[in-house]
């Protein structure tokens, strides 16, 4: 019997899943999920799962060896810099062939108003004087950015409920799990008199339409761009990664 080829797939977006669903479809192929483990519920995964992280580079390159890792994946959200950073640094010193699956970012279209910035800390900056009742959705890890903004209401949405409070003054949470569509997202920013968006540029289908609905009645969106580029070959869709993956084994 011939030994299958093993992918590790860094997953956490909905890409991720729908690619290690066709996956596992092939009997020469054993997948593995890896998750960061910041969500305490994740939705299910086919093929194996692992949850942590690996402890950097040097852990994540020995893993890649030990485990005899054939392809890696990075199909992690965009915005997750660290664990691509050291992806592509461990690829580098295991010698293993690495692919980025990221979908495209949105652009805006005709009737958007979007004040673009580089992180949350400019984000936090363009709020001021702009808005007073703000839908905050960047997560946990960029939250502190904004506790500077003593007089101004949050809305933050979050996958989980936090534990204990988090670093703002005036806020309420609202918990969800895309994806959303426009007639909750509108009835949201209606019931809390919403006023602007702050949210990142994550693309794709499922989280977008809290920005149509800005776009509709006319609100500001504060959008934060990506990071920079990462260093791999890169695929935007499902069916481009699927496609990459054939041909490398």
């Amino acid at each position: 019997m011939t030994a299958r080829h093993r992918i590790l797939l860094l997953g956490g977006t909905g890409d991720s899943r729908a690619l290690a669903a066709r996956l596992v479809e092939r009997d020469d192929l054993e997948v593995i999920t890896s998750l960061a483990g910041r969500t305490e519920h994740p939705l299910a995964i086919p093929g194996s799962l692992r949850i942590g992280g690996f402890g950097g580079v040097d852990a994540l390159a020995r893993y890649l060896d030990e485990e005899k890792i054939d392809l890696l994946i990075d199909a992690t959200h965009p915005f997750a810099e660290r664990i691509s950073e050291n992806a592509e640094a461990a690829c580098r010193e295991s010698g293993t062939p690495r692919l980025v699956l990221s979908r495209a970012p949105w652009e805006p279209v005709a009737g958007d108003r979007w004040i673009t910035v580089a992180d949350a800390e400019a984000a936090a900056e363009a709020l001021k004087g702009l808005a007073r009742q703000v839908f905050l959705s960047v997560g946990r890890q960029e939250l502190e950015a904004f506790e500077g903004l003593r007089d101004t209401w949050f809305l933050v949405r979050m996958i989980d409920a936090p534990r204990g409070d988090l670093p703002l003054k005036n806020y309420e949470v609202v918990l969800g799990r895309g994806p959303f569509e426009a007639n909750g997202e509108r009835a949201l920013i209606l019931l809390h008199g919403i006023q602007a968006l702050v949210t990142k540029n994550s693309g794709g289908e499922a989280t977008y339409a809290k920005i149509a609905v800005a776009r509709e009645l006319g609100l500001p969106v504060i959008m934060i761009e990506r990071p920079s580029a990462r260093k791999a070959e890169v695929a935007a869709s499902v069916d481009e990664a699927l496609k990459w993956i054939s041909q490398r084994l």
